[in-house]
């Protein structure tokens, strides 16, 4: 079984913010691959389904994001997950917004959400970024993730959310290198102004 955990804050006021979008790609996993329906589970929600015949538990933690790993690890004690079978979705302040890059194991580069994980399971999961970009100044980084994503940036985050669901068989199967490629070449990043 493969442990796919999007990260994100409860609520209808975080449902668009940039901190959510790993949320919105499990959302967007669940729909193309006819996942069951999501159940409350693991101080989350869960939905399970198949990808290229895998057995896969998609989790979206209800515990905010700074204890996103009480979930994580819940769901993990219970399966008997190995860290190599779960890969965390989560915003990434540091790729160019657009880009993705899957990462394994490592620090969690101030991500609350990741340093939650790491202290509940260890940091030997697979992580898969998402990137929002940085605002500029440290001091203006919480109220960019606790933003909605602008129109603009909803003209590639759609798209990309979309190559991410179809060519999620490639993440299961830990074909890390070919998934990037197909989900940029499906969904290029914005060019740079």
């Amino acid at each position: 079984m493969r442990l796919i955990v999007g990260l994100g804050n409860p609520g209808g006021k975080y449902a668009r913010h940039r901190h959510n979008v790993g949320f919105m790609a499990v959302d967007a996993i669940a729909a193309a691959h006819g996942f069951g329906p999501w159940r409350k589970k693991f101080s989350g929600e869960v939905a399970e389904g198949r990808i290229g015949g895998e057995k896969v538990l998609l989790l979206k933690p209800m515990t905010y994001m700074n204890e996103s790993g009480r979930s994580v690890g819940e769901a993990v004690r219970f399966h008997k997950i190995a860290p190599e079978d779960i890969i965390v979705i989560h915003d990434e302040l540091d790729l160019a917004p657009g880009r993705i890059r899957v990462k394994t194991g490592g620090g969690h580069a101030g991500h609350n959400g990741l340093r939650s994980i790491i202290a509940h399971i260890g940091p030997d999961f697979h992580r898969l970024r998402i990137g929002i970009g940085h605002p500029g100044e440290k001091a203006r980084v919480h109220g960019h993730v606790l933003s909605d994503f602008g129109v603009a940036e909803r003209k590639w985050l759609e798209p990309l959310l979309e190559a991410i669901a179809r060519h999620a068989g490639l993440l299961v199967a830990g074909r890390f290198s070919d998934f990037g490629s197909r989900v940029m070449m499906d969904a290029p990043p914005p060019e740079k102004d």
